[in-house]
């Protein structure tokens, strides 16, 4: 057989391969069609809730009107970035966004890992099922309904300033009213919310180490601190890179919710972060830079997932990287 034989043989036999997958992905779905259903709704709601909104950056671009519309509305190409990078307002504002975003990831990244760690060591399991819910419990309540009971509980006049008079300190701490402890707050009152649900992820990874390490550790003589230092920890890594990857793609998002009900005007100067500014601009009409803003945001959170990507497949032999 000629060599343009072979190749029609070769180019056939592709053929009849790929009309026999497509066979069986047809043959596939009608067989699960019922699974399919249940995913239906799922995804209906993401492309219109997720994917339907994307059409909308193009306001970003555009010297947007109501009146015109999104189509009617004429471009102006970067005119907006431009206006947005040319204030003091927006470098003020995000550089509070990195700030505030850089402190929680610190104290809440490891929070978590702490907590299931100490989880890990209590064998009595009623006390270990009581810590467990009571630290669920706060992530089901909305930073609305949170940011009451935290104003209340640390206002001048609230329990915990009475209970540092009755120790001597007379004059009431300012929790709300100070730059600093408005920042000490935020974190303090975001590992209380999250940690125990962040948790989770983490119980499951130990959950699943294969217990004859653990054995051979003890037959070697290690104790409890030296079995969580070389089998626990080393264990979670992966589950800890990729959980640090995802966070510092978020690393602008800073918590809006958080921040939108608990500052208030005597704190704006470190409190003020984009998502907060986009909201002010939406409120004064100003729907092109705000979209500008929040396009700004996400392009940078995707770059910083991109390069934290890199960076951990870079030294990690291509073994920790989420792709």
């Amino acid at each position: 057989m000629n060599y343009s034989g072979m190749k029609r043989k070769e180019q056939n036999t592709a053929t009849k391969k790929g009309l026999f997958c497509k066979n069986e992905t047809i043959r596939s779905c009608i067989k699960h069609y019922d699974l399919l259903l249940m995913v239906l709704p799922g995804l209906l709601l993401l492309l219109v809730f997720r994917y339907g909104p994307i059409y909308g950056l193009t306001i970003a671009f555009k010297d947007f009107t109501m009146s015109n519309g999104i189509w009617g509305s004429a471009w102006n190409g970067l005119e907006n970035f431009k206006r947005l990078f040319a204030g003091n307002e927006f470098g003020k504002v995000f550089k509070n966004t990195v700030v505030i975003s850089l402190i929680k990831l610190l104290f809440t990244l490891p929070a978590p890992i702490v907590l299931a760690l100490l989880l890990n060591e209590l064998k009595a399991l009623k006390v270990k099922k009581v810590v467990q819910t009571c630290t669920y419990i706060p992530y089901f309540f909305s930073w609305i309904v949170l940011s009451g009971i935290i104003t209340s509980v640390f206002s001048v006049r609230g329990p915990i300033n009475l209970l540092l008079s009755l120790i001597g300190i007379e004059k009431p701490i300012e929790f709300f009213g100070n730059g600093t402890m408005f920042i000490l707050m935020l974190v303090i009152t975001e590992i209380w919310k999250s940690c125990g649900w962040n948790s989770i992820l983490y119980i499951a990874t130990i959950s699943g180490i294969d217990e004859s390490l653990y054995e051979a550790a003890k037959i070697d003589g290690a104790n409890r601190w030296r079995q969580t230092l070389s089998i626990t920890i080393p264990s979670i890594i992966p589950t800890i890179v990729t959980v640090f990857i995802l966070n510092l793609g978020g690393v602008l998002n800073a918590g809006f919710d958080q921040i939108y009900n608990l500052y208030n005007p005597t704190v704006y100067d470190v409190s003020d972060i984009i998502d907060t500014y986009v909201l002010r601009r939406m409120e004064v009409m100003d729907y092109s830079l705000g979209t500008a803003a929040g396009l700004f945001k996400s392009v940078i959170s995707l770059v910083l997932v991109v390069l934290s990507n890199w960076f951990v497949n870079s030294i990690s032999n291509n073994e920790l990287g989420l792709w």
